[in-house]
């Protein structure tokens, strides 16, 4: 599908945004920001292609300059429809022409930029033959904050996102486990997904017993058992705002050590949303949550980060892990979600989307956190 995203925001706030991004990348040092299709053109712009293809389409931003949208001639206009696209200078270009050519009389020729992530090598190594003299940096590199902080027509999205994983868990929970397959429930929460209102499922763990101690494990034709531990962990794109909820539930009665293990991640995972407050660096919310998991003896078996951002992407800046001193500021948006993971027996993982407020944290997922047991 083409065009623009869902119309939540306005062209006004499509060139705030690249206002902010156009000074960000000056005081960093770059002469401009190279955006290719993907999620930084599509918040920057409102704009997606028909289909990302060999052929190039480069926004290309630079402070004091007008924002220009290098664009193949068969897709401009779809381009000039897209809701951010009324303040953008369309350059188009037809087949057989060099489009790196075109690109490079809008660029300095000794600059240093930033670029997507995503960019195709093609597509840069182009650039460099046409101007030998630019040098280039990944967008994550050079303002790996650039969409970390949302604004409030952002935070509504994504707190619909997280209500709508939440009205999925409810839903999961009341189906029957024992006897059937991974594949099968990871189906269930695909279409629950889809239900709910997402239009991009992109990813559903579900690891039962021994496959839970694989914090991503790939779902698998193992059949669920009774006495089953089971990690749940999915979200994607609902109106264009990511979502991602972990849930560990249990198929009948658990032991004393599974229920001893599940609070203690429990405990984890409220100190590290404890944590969340603006300025506290975002390895304190690591810290934390570590922390309790570290004193019951169990620290070896956290083995991953306690969070990452989202926003236009389930995974993006900020991330909560050791060494990372950047502060947390109001309208960051993170995964709080601690984990321990036993080798060949179970794991236990749960997990919310914070946003961070002016005193403190505010989740954007609310189903339960203590032990559900499932049939």
């Amino acid at each position: 599908m083409t065009g623009a995203v869902p119309a939540f925001f306005t062209a006004d706030d499509y060139e705030a945004r690249r206002e902010r991004a156009a000074r960000q990348a000056a005081d960093a040092g770059l002469a401009g920001l190279l955006v290719a299709p993907g999620p930084d053109l599509v918040w920057l712009t409102g704009y997606t292609p028909t289909a990302v293809t060999e052929r190039l389409t480069l926004l290309v931003l630079a402070a004091g300059r007008d924002p220009v949208l290098v664009v193949p001639t068969l897709e401009a206009p779809d381009a000039g429809r897209a809701l951010g696209a009324s303040a953008l200078t369309l350059h188009d270009w037809t087949d057989g022409k060099d489009p790196y050519a075109a690109t490079a009389a809008l660029l300095d020729a000794d600059g240093r930029f930033g670029i997507s992530d995503n960019a195709w090598a093609m597509h840069l190594l182009g650039l460099q033959k046409a101007l030998p003299g630019t040098s280039y940096a990944s967008l994550t590199e050079a303002l790996p904050m650039l969409r970390a902080v949302k604004d409030a027509a952002e935070l509504e999205l994504l707190a619909a996102a997280g209500a709508a994983a939440d009205a999925v868990f409810e839903e999961i929970r009341q189906v029957a486990f024992a006897g059937r397959r991974e594949t099968e429930i990871a189906a269930d929460l695909a279409a629950l997904l889809r239900r709910f209102g997402h239009s991009q499922v992109d990813f559903t763990i579900v690891a039962s017993g021994p496959n839970g101690a694989n914090p991503h494990h790939e779902i698998g034709d193992r059949v669920i058992e009774r006495g089953d531990m089971v990690v749940l962990d999915f979200g994607g794109l609902k109106d264009g705002y990511g979502s991602d909820t972990s849930r560990t539930v249990h198929v009948g009665e658990p032991t004393d050590e599974e229920r001893r293990v599940h609070d203690l991640v429990r405990e984890a995972q409220e100190a590290g949303f404890r944590a969340v407050r603006p300025g506290a660096a975002c390895q304190e919310v690591d810290r934390a949550a570590r922390a309790v998991i570290a004193d019951a003896g169990y620290g070896e078996y956290f083995v991953h980060r306690t969070g990452h951002g989202i926003g236009v992407t389930t995974h993006e800046p900020p991330y909560m892990i050791e060494g990372e001193e950047r502060p947390l500021v109001p309208g960051m948006c993170f995964s709080v979600e601690p984990g321990v993971y036993l080798p060949g027996r179970f794991g236990v993982r749960i997990e919310d989307i914070v946003t961070v407020t002016e005193d403190g944290g505010r989740r954007l997922n609310n189903t339960a956190r203590e032990m559900v047991i499932v049939d």
